[in-house]
Parts: structure tokens; sequence; C-alpha cells
């Protein structure tokens, strides 16, 4: 017997009254940080519901993330789903900069990109009154109250996809019990990254017969861009050279990949190290640690070549990672030295390369487990198990064709999961294919 659908709180009605108030500053907010990238005023007026494009017509699936990230990791998502649907128009919204400007250069066939509507009920309102979407899908843990119940009295099935609460935020919401059962009731399924997660949505009140436990979304994601051009004309500056990558650095790991290259420039004198900050912001203060360790370095935003004495160039530019990875099969993962979470390895082993990664991987943990099982990643600690790790692959040609080899595997058998996923969404929102 299905449970009874939870009333809106006082919590929630004083929330809504608040975002009313605060909406006009947090718009100036926004819009700040919106043209600090150089987007348009029309682009812009979208975080207060306006829309700069027409609705097509039919049925509009909507899919809504926060970032890049999350963006990215739908996007393969929705060609499927347009092949399962072939009638249906796509909506993805996002709220920064970088990932509007990257989605762009990735959008699917029938699919166009709107910031997201600040939630608060004049943004809201003019959003969904204009697309009018039939089913709309959120990311990871974009639990927007005002847009979920809006939706949710319109009609409108809602669906939570590859769902993530942290343990900090699932004791926020358990001090709020009602409001937490309510926000979650707007959801008809809501689709975990693991069994861990689907448990924490169950003790903030969420209902057993809309959870299910499935898998990382981003361990389906198509394979990041390759710009040809630029990968021939790294290799024919590099020539002969071998050359490593580490992806994703934040503070504190730079310090800890320079070190390891310094010992491995001591048996491999001609080594290049392709170091690619998570932040490209931060070239700056990255490209001092390098100066700092005593290395010569080219910077990619300064369109410096890499020399023959270059031993490291710094790849401080956005959307080109997929071309690092093709250069060097050899990648070592940030975002894992640090209690960070970890990043996607997927990316990575679709590459063809092979994932070295730290011990803080919480945020990709069920997509590191079968890497790990498979041999196509490798857990190091500190500067010396990186650069003995890294040492093995480049004297050892075979244990890193191993690895690579499994990391390919991994990347085949998560291809299999999207169909029963298409299935899975279009059943629990009632979106059944036409003609």
């Amino acid at each position: 017997m299905a449970r009874p659908v939870a009333r809106p709180t006082a919590l929630f009605h004083l929330y809504r009254g608040a975002a009313r108030v605060l909406s006009p500053l947090a718009y100036l907010l926004v819009a700040r940080k919106l043209r600090r990238h150089d987007v348009s005023p029309r682009r812009m007026h979208e975080r207060l519901g306006n829309a700069s494009e027409h609705r097509p017509a039919g049925r509009l699936i909507w899919f809504h993330a926060a970032s890049v990230g999350e963006s990215l990791s739908v996007l393969t998502l929705i060609t499927h789903m347009g092949d399962y649907l072939t009638d249906a128009e796509f909506l993805i919204t996002s709220g920064t900069a970088t990932s509007a400007a990257l989605i762009a250069r990735r959008l699917p066939p029938r699919t166009r990109h709107q910031f997201a509507p600040l939630d608060a009920p004049g943004p809201i309102r003019r959003f969904y009154d204009h697309w009018q979407p039939d089913a709309g899908i959120f990311v990871e843990s974009e639990l927007w109250p005002g847009i979920l119940a809006e939706g949710h009295q319109r009609g409108v099935p809602l669906a939570l996809l590859n769902a993530r609460l942290s343990e900090k935020s699932a004791a926020t919401w358990q001090k709020v019990p009602a409001t937490a059962r309510f926000v979650l009731d707007r959801f008809d399924l809501m689709l975990t990254q693991n069994a861990e997660i689907a448990d924490r949505l169950l003790s903030i009140g969420a209902d057993p017969a809309r959870v299910e436990v499935g898998s990382n979304l981003k361990a389906t994601s198509a394979p990041l861009p390759v710009d040809h051009d630029t990968l021939e004309q790294m290799r024919r500056a590099l020539g002969d050279r071998p050359a490593w990558v580490a992806s994703s650095t934040h503070p504190g790991e730079e310090q800890v990949v320079l070190q390891a290259h310094q010992t491995l420039l001591q048996d491999h004198p001609d080594l290049c190290l392709i170091l690619v900050p998570r932040h490209p912001e931060r070239g700056n203060d990255v490209a001092t640690l390098v100066r700092d360790a005593g290395l010569s370095m080219a910077r990619r935003t300064a369109q410096e070549p890499i020399t023959d004495d270059i031993q490291v160039y710094m790849a401080d530019t956005l959307g080109e990672t997929g071309t690092w990875y093709a250069l060097s099969p050899l990648v070592f993962l940030g975002g894992s030295l640090r209690p960070i979470g970890g990043h996607n390895p997927y990316e990575v082993a679709q590459a063809g390369a092979a994932v070295m990664t730290g011990p803080h991987v919480s945020n990709f943990a069920e997509t590191y487990a079968p890497l790990f099982d498979m041999g196509g990643a490798v857990e190091v600690s500190d500067a010396a198990s990186l650069a003995n790790g890294m040492r093995g692959w480049l004297d050892d040609p075979d244990t890193l064709e191993q690895a690579r080899a499994a990391a390919r595997a991994f990347v085949a058998s998560q291809q299999d999961k999207l169909a029963g996923l298409v299935t899975t969404l279009c059943s629990a929102l009632g979106l059944a294919p036409r003609g």
C-alpha cells in the first residue's frame, strides 16, 4: 500500500518566502559571476526564468545538473534516450558558465541548454510556463525544494538520478524530517550511486518504494573529446621522449606530484610531466610551485612550446583533458591524495590509459572497486609510491599494457548498463516510445 504523500511544512513555506525576498540579491550575485565569463545579458536572464530559446514542439524531457561534472555525465544518457524516444526533445540546465561552455561543444541531437532558474517563485513559474517539460530528471544532489514542489504540483513526473548524499548532508536533513520527506516525495524515482547512499536517503524519509540502487552515471559517460591537431603537435614536440600525466590536481597535491617527478627524472632524465590542475585559474600558483621545485616549465595558456629542456608542461586550460589522456597512457588522477573524494577514472580508462590514484576516492568508490579488482587502477599514497608506480609502468611495457587492457575491459563492462538505465527511467516517468 502506497504511503500518503507528505504535505508542505512550515519550514518549506518559510524557505519559499525567504527565497522570494532574497531572489533579487541572489540574481545580482550569480549575474556577477556569469558576467566575468562574458555571458550575455540575455542568457543571464535565464536565471530569472526568462528563456532565450523557443520551446520545441512535442515531448520535452528536462535534465538538471549543477555544474561541469554532473552536466557532462548525462550527455551520453540523453543520446541513448533520444535513440529510444525518437520523437522527444531535450533540455539540459546548469548553473555555471563553465558547464554551459563545455555542454555547448557536446550537445546531443535535439538538445538545448539553458541556465537553471533561481529557486524562487517568480523564476520557477516563468521557467515552467515557458518550457512545460513532460518529465524532469535531476542529477546527483540537486534538491531544490521550490523547483521540485512546483513541478510536482503541475503534474510533471520527476526523478533523481545518480543520487549522491553525503553523511554530513544526511545528518542535516535528519534534523528536519518532515521537510526532508516532503522534498523527497516530489520524486517518482530515486536512483542512487550505491547502496550506502540509498540507506542515507531512507534515513531521511525517502519512500522505500521509490528508491533503487543504481551505479555511478559517470562510469557510462561518453569519451572526452580529443583535439587531434593539438595531439599531433604535442607528439611532434615530444618526439621519442616519455611522458606522464597528472590530471585534476588540487592544492597540496602538486607538491607530491613534482617531488615524484624529480625522483623519476633521476632514471629518466628526458621524462616530461603533463600537469593539469583541476582549476586552471590556479595556474600562477602552480607555476610558482614548479619553479620552486627547480624544474623547467612551459605553460599552455602562454602558448609556450615544449622544447627538449622542458621538464613540466602545465596544461592550464579547460576542455582539453581528453587530448592529454590520448597523449600518454600513464595517468595519475588527482583529488585523491587529499580528502576530496577523487575524480572520474572512467574517463581515463576510456582513453585507453592506466589509472593511478590516491586513497581518497569516496565519490567514485563503486567505480574504482572493479577497476582495482581488474588491475586497471593502482593506489598510491605519497611521492615515493607514486614515483615507484610510474617507474614500474615506464620500465616494464608489458605491465603497463596489462593495466591498460584491464581498464579497457572495465569500460566494456559498463556500456550495457545504459540501456537498462534508459528503460528504468522511462518506465518510472511514463515515457513510452511512440510510433
